[in-house]
């Protein structure tokens, strides 16, 4: 999560650098004074699990880059204030492992892949800067939902099976920064949210006292996006 935002931070950093040799020519000076405009967005994840627990047991987490695409509505509420609405679908695996429980006797058993699939919604109010030649940087804040279309929560199936199962729906709130590039053609946004779950995601096992589930008193997504929007 740390080389996420190290790479985001060097990237935005490269490309002010580069915008603010070129000359000072206002592009697209008038597309911000529109009511509405769309985009897309491309981008790369980093999700993550926190785990609560009130037991001895212990997990361990591990997480690798995904990638996101989606689209970009914008509606004008002010000269600094627009909404964002940025459906897109966002692929990601981790691993979550049980190394330390003594009921485990083999390597499947310690180790649960979980592949996801979200569709995820956010509803965003961006809060920008006066726009400076052809740059402007922002904040942005909101809340957000998701489907998981491999959560697995209508599976019969659990972990004695090797079925680690997850809830379909999840609600978070996000909030992250990033600049609007104006170039001759089109406004270019790199930006970075955290994006954090506030309810539980986990489907406990059938059996009460399940070794993979009886110990985690709650299972909450958390995780970074870095999105390169074109509109």
């Amino acid at each position: 999560m740390k080389q996420t935002f190290a790479f985001a931070l060097l990237f935005t950093m490269c490309t002010v650098a580069f915008s603010q040799r070129r000359d000072r020519i206002i592009n697209l000076e008038n597309i911000d004074k529109k009511p509405l405009s769309w985009g897309y967005f491309l981008g790369f994840n980093q999700y993550d699990f926190k785990i609560e627990n009130n037991t001895t047991d212990s997990f361990q987490t591990a997480k690798t880059s995904g990638f996101n695409v989606g689209l970009v509505g914008e509606v004008r509420l002010h000269e600094h204030f627009d909404l964002r609405l940025e459906p897109g679908l966002y692929f990601t695996t981790r691993t979550i492992g049980f190394p330390f429980n003594p009921l485990f006797s083999s390597e499947r058993d310690q180790i649960r892949e979980v592949k996801s699939t979200y569709i995820h919604v956010p509803l965003l109010l961006k809060v920008s800067a006066k726009r400076y030649y052809n740059w402007k940087p922002f904040l942005v804040g909101g809340v957000s939902t998701s489907l998981n279309l491999s959560s697995n929560q209508d599976n019969p199936e659990d972990n004695d099976s090797g079925t680690f199962r997850m809830k379909k729906n999840t609600y978070y709130y996000e909030v992250g920064i990033g600049i609007d590039f104006y170039t001759h053609y089109f406004k270019f946004t790199p930006s970075v949210r955290g994006v954090f779950a506030i309810n539980d995601e986990l489907v406990r096992d059938n059996d009460p006292n399940s070794p993979w589930t009886s110990g985690i008193d709650a299972l909450y997504t958390r995780g970074i996006f870095v999105n390169f929007t074109f509109e």
